[in-house]
């Protein structure tokens, strides 16, 4: 577990600290990565990170890293995304059972967007309001981590004993 942590947190961030990144600039990639990696549509993220972080000049390492270890959260959160935004909305209940969903997204992409293209809207909706929220809260809480990494990592200045 230890060696798993080292290899997706530790060293990527490690590696763009010895390079010369900041940490605030590490920190604000962290927090879009995260905050992007948990939109409600799957598969849309990689891009959506890219058309975020290249006009933002996010680091892209740190950013694509976050934005992959959110992955087991973005599947957590869809379906309250979903039912969030329908409730949010007044709208009804779709029922979402994702091998359903893949097949008739291949079998027949249009009936399939008629049916949960408004349910993906009202999730995004959900997302657009708490993205905010979760990028100020993520910013606050990994900048001074990472200024604390950034620290443990600086080599201790040598004393000359005169």
């Amino acid at each position: 577990m230890k060696a798993s942590l080292h290899r997706w947190f530790d060293r990527p961030i490690v590696q763009q600290l010895t390079q010369g990144v900041t940490p605030p600039k590490i920190a604000q990639a962290i927090s879009w990565g995260v905050t992007l990696g948990i939109f409600p549509i799957i598969g849309s993220n990689t891009l959506l990170t890219l058309l975020v972080g290249v006009p933002l000049k996010l680091n892209q390492p740190v950013l694509q890293a976050f934005k992959t270890i959110s992955y087991p959260l973005q599947w957590s959160l869809l379906l309250i995304f979903y039912r969030a935004g329908e409730w949010l909305f007044n709208a009804p209940h779709v029922s979402i059972h994702i091998p359903t969903m893949m097949k008739r997204f291949f079998d027949e992409p249009g009936p399939f967007f008629r049916d949960y293209g408004m349910t993906a809207l009202y999730g995004i909706a959900v997302w657009c309001l708490i993205a905010p929220l979760l990028l100020l809260a993520l910013s606050w809480i990994t900048e001074p981590l990472i200024e604390r990494l950034a620290r443990l990592r600086r080599p201790s200045p040598v004393t000359s004993i005169s």
